[in-house]
């Protein structure tokens, strides 16, 4: 197996300001794929720009939807269909094939749902084609939305074990202040002891806006914490996924802190739609929270049930304040756990190898 590399290419990148699609940059970031493949990597984008795209295409006929639902569906619907057609030409060009992947939160809910769509993926990309991942938005609803492609790309990097993810923007990276100022310089390497997200956030980060970058920081430092490295860089470069991977190094790179199990990595994809939860006791909470033993959630130590959970869900474990420590794959149901709470003696409610903890 080659080494694997998901990229995720922003609208921003891709679009010029009119929203149609800008087939120069997209020529040049399939031309470095190609040369990705040759050096025996396995590429995986998620791509921004189908929304975009449709901007640029049906202006006219939007004006006969009110409902901005609505106009939101039509817009990826028709660009989605543009941007995939650029893809699949210009990978032509170079040979490679292409396979279209849409995906909603709820396609990461589930372990069932999960595996089927890493088994899919999985057989891509030993099969040598390109998948290209988006968020289905013709059916995604609010609920079950992602914060944006950002996030998708973080969750498709735990999915298939990639050694890289690449948030390519049209920042050069995530910058120490207002990058108006000249004294300004791009973060070439995260340091969680150095820097902390809303000091940087609230000094003017990039021209993307202090929530885009707020959630990409976000994003790469969940991803390292799981096991992959991570890098926020310029897409307009004509050269930055050779900067990136050469000696250059280019854009701000956050280093892996340590690596994970495939299952704890689909529950750190799951943490924010559990199903129920429980509230540890403090005993439990200091437990968990030690980080020189592994430590699974015992039933002696939980101290109140919330919501209706089966065998198998994934719950949320809280502290006695409410704060959310992580979450994890319930041996129990509701109503043993409400019976069998506080008691010695039986099998862990959430064994450390189905156990994610938020800040582990």
């Amino acid at each position: 197996m080659g080494k694997r590399i998901v990229i995720k290419i922003g609208s921003q990148v891709l679009c010029n300001p009119d929203g149609t699609l800008n087939r120069d940059v997209l020529a040049n970031l399939v031309s470095q794929v190609a040369a990705l493949r040759l050096d025996n990597w396995q590429v995986l984008l998620v791509s921004s720009g189908a929304v975009a795209a449709g901007c640029g295409l049906v202006p006219g006929q939007l004006r006969r939807i009110s409902d901005p639902v609505a106009r939101k569906q039509v817009l990826a619907a028709t660009g989605q269909v543009q941007l995939m057609e650029a893809y699949r030409d210009l990978f032509a060009q170079q040979s490679l094939t292409i396979a279209q992947v849409l995906s909603t939160k709820s396609d990461f809910q589930t372990r069932g749902h999960y595996l089927n769509m890493r088994g899919c993926i999985e057989a891509l990309l030993k099969a040598g084609i390109v998948p290209i991942v988006n968020e289905n938005d013709v059916v995604s609803v609010t609920e079950l939305m992602f914060t944006d492609n950002d996030e998708l790309a973080g969750l498709m990097a735990g999915m298939v074990n990639a050694e890289l993810l690449c948030l390519l923007s049209t920042v050069p990276g995530v910058y120490d202040g207002d990058p108006d100022h000249a004294t300004s310089q791009y973060i070439k390497r995260w340091d969680d002891e150095r820097y902390q997200i809303e000091e940087v956030v609230s000094r003017g980060t990039s021209t993307l806006g202090r929530g885009g970058m707020n959630n990409k920081l976000a994003v790469a430092r969940k991803v390292a914490r799981l096991g992959t490295e991570v890098v926020i860089a310029d897409g307009t470069d004509p050269q930055i996924m050779h900067k990136i991977l050469g000696e250059d190094q280019a854009g701000t790179r956050f280093p892996v802190v340590r690596d994970t199990s495939s299952a704890k990595k689909w529950l750190a994809s799951a943490d924010d739609h559990a199903t129920g939860s429980v509230t540890a006791n403090t005993g439990a909470e200091e437990a968990l929270l030690d980080s020189s033993r592994l430590t699974s959630l015992l039933l002696v130590g939980v101290e109140d049930v919330q919501g209706h959970f089966d065998r198998g869900d994934v719950i949320q474990i809280l502290n006695p304040s409410g704060k959310v420590l992580g979450c994890g794959q319930s041996r129990y149901d509701h109503d043993d756990v409400e019976k069998l709470m506080g008691q010695r003696g039986h099998k862990p409610l959430i064994h450390y190898d189905y156990l994610y903890l938020v800040e582990s």
